[in-house]
């Protein structure tokens, strides 16, 4: 019988987003990979139990996480009814909807439908009452955003939802979508966005500015940049190497000059006492407007390096324009 670690607070790093009552850990944990069906159980429990006792509250899914839709959420389901039920008032769990979720034309996007079928599917699997966050996943370019807002507000006052975020909205979807929040009062509270030293997207479109001044809070996915930002590939890049959508652009002068901005920021890394992937979830933390940054790990050894993070999250100005000045270039 699980019982969880009694100190499991002790050193938790916890970030509130915006001015609203959520608060999150630094580092949530992501299930967006490696926790499908071929994943092997005891060792998908081993880490999701070993993150709670280390203080990551947070676990981060959606309907599509797997490989296969439907597969991760269950997965964390069997390990939440098996041994994380007792502590649901400490726990944040979150989802969303809008990526390849059934087949035929309600399997994808955000209409009213799709949202709240998939919720309801999500709630299932997982054997919760509701979520704490529940996201739209992706802007829907064929449904209007006052509909978008209206079914997630009435989520939220179908007592299945807390919280509501939106996910891969950009600054200009953010600020509308933001109108009909408010004058719904939805607990509207964060958007969760690809962001990491390398893909700046969030600051060069203003999101992040439009997330600060309405008080509301970024959630950081793809912090590593789907393993460039650590020491994987210090030595050389081989050409098969494939990366998500959101980071296909950091390569946009080569992999031959990536690897060579990679082994700069690992200097600096050094200089600071921690590895690359470590600078690069603590540099993501400097700016309040994140309030956690979400990261998978399929081993605990993985976990306890991410975590690592957290003991230095302080840049000086030097430090921060260095980064800038190779990353930018």
């Amino acid at each position: 019988m699980y019982k969880a670690n009694d100190d499991r607070y002790e050193n938790a790093v916890v970030r509130r987003a915006g001015n609203s009552g959520l608060q999150l850990p630094a580092l949530s944990f992501g299930m967006w990979h490696s926790f499908g069906d071929d994943a092997n159980y005891g060792d998908s429990e081993k880490v999701i139990l070993k993150a709670f006792d280390l203080g990551l509250f947070s676990f981060d899914l959606a309907y599509n996480y797997g490989p296969g839709s439907g597969a991760a959420e269950r997965m964390f389901g069997e390990v939440y009814r098996a041994n994380l039920k007792p502590y649901r008032n400490e726990l944040v769990i979150t989802t969303k909807a809008g990526y390849n979720l059934w087949p035929g034309p309600y399997g994808n996007f955000s209409s009213k439908k799709t949202l709240v079928n998939a919720l309801d599917g999500s709630l299932k699997r997982m054997g919760l009452d509701y979520v704490d966050i529940y996201y739209s996943h992706r802007f829907d370019p064929n449904t209007s955003l006052e509909e978008t807002a209206n079914a997630l507000d009435g989520i939220v006052r179908s007592g299945k939802a807390l919280y509501i975020g939106i996910s891969n909205y950009n600054a200009q979807q953010t600020k509308e979508i933001s109108k009909y929040f408010k004058e719904l009062h939805t607990p509207f509270v964060v958007n969760q966005a690809s962001y990491n030293m390398l893909n700046r997207g969030v600051e060069d479109d203003g999101l992040i500015k439009t997330l600060h001044d309405d008080n509301k809070a970024l959630i950081a996915y793809g912090p590593l940049a789907e393993g460039l930002l650590t020491d994987k590939y210090l030595g050389g890049m081989s050409e098969d190497v494939k990366v998500h959508w959101s980071n296909e652009y950091v390569i946009k002068h080569g992999k031959d000059e990536l690897v060579k901005k990679l082994n700069q920021l690992n200097d600096l890394a050094k200089n600071r006492n921690q590895t690359l992937a470590q600078m690069a979830l603590a540099w993501l933390l400097h700016d309040k407007t994140v309030a956690s940054v979400v990261t998978g790990a399929s081993k605990v050894a993985h976990l306890e390096d991410n975590l690592g993070a957290l003991k230095n999250m302080t840049f000086t100005s030097d430090e921060l324009t260095e980064i800038d000045k190779i990353v930018k270039k």
